[in-house]
């Protein structure tokens, strides 16, 4: 149920208007909170696409300016709060995402359907490749993890990059798991024998 006709909040306006659930402030400081805490894995964070955001949650009244500042020779700063329609529409949206599994079909599962017409040793070498991907986003999320426990923030607000930090271990080590079943015969490759047994199955 979409609040009066509203079109549902994208990613960032949903971490904007978290922001300012908590207190008004400017794009600039939503910006630099949004990179702390949730660094760019959960949500991709950019300037311009952040300004850009604020600037439609305004027309869609969600928030609103509620004043302008300036520090020394810096450009001015306009200062955003959440209005009351913003918060509904933000608590609307957590709980329907909390609730309600939705199937966004990632790229990884389809690419493992196919793999099979590549040669096995193309596609262990592809998933040794994602393997290093996987360990360097590993290493950036303890990263993270240790500035953020440095800086003793409460766990309440990093518990969504504790959650992909689970998923990116464990399909780590699921993928090192399937190179290593793949290599060691214990899950045959797609040959003409097997073609053959599936021809005459009810598959």
């Amino acid at each position: 149920m979409e609040l009066a006709g509203d079109v549902p909040l994208t990613p960032l306006g949903i971490t904007v208007l978290g922001l300012l659930s908590e207190r008004p402030m400017h794009p600039y400081e939503m910006y630099r909170l949004a990179s702390v805490r949730r660094g760019d894995q959960l949500v991709k964070i950019k300037p311009g696409s952040l300004y850009h955001t604020v600037s439609i949650l305004e027309k869609r009244e969600l928030l609103t300016s509620i004043g302008t500042d300036r520090e020394g020779n810096r450009p001015e700063r306009t200062t955003y709060g959440i209005t009351a329609r913003g918060r509904m529409a933000l608590e609307h949206q957590t709980r329907e995402m909390l609730a309600i599994p939705v199937r966004e079909y990632p790229r990884l599962p389809l690419a493992l359907a196919e793999m099979h017409n590549l040669p096995a040793a193309t596609a262990c070498e592809m998933l040794r490749i994602r393997l290093t991907h996987l360990d360097e986003t590993i290493a950036k999320f303890e990263a993270d993890c240790k500035a953020i426990n440095g800086a003793e923030k409460p766990r309440i607000f990093t518990v969504g990059a504790d959650y992909a930090y689970a998923l990116t271990v464990a399909e780590r080590e699921w993928i090192n798991a399937l190179i290593t079943d793949i290599e060691s015969g214990e899950m045959p490759w797609l040959s003409q024998e097997l073609i053959d047994q599936m021809s005459g199955s009810t598959y």
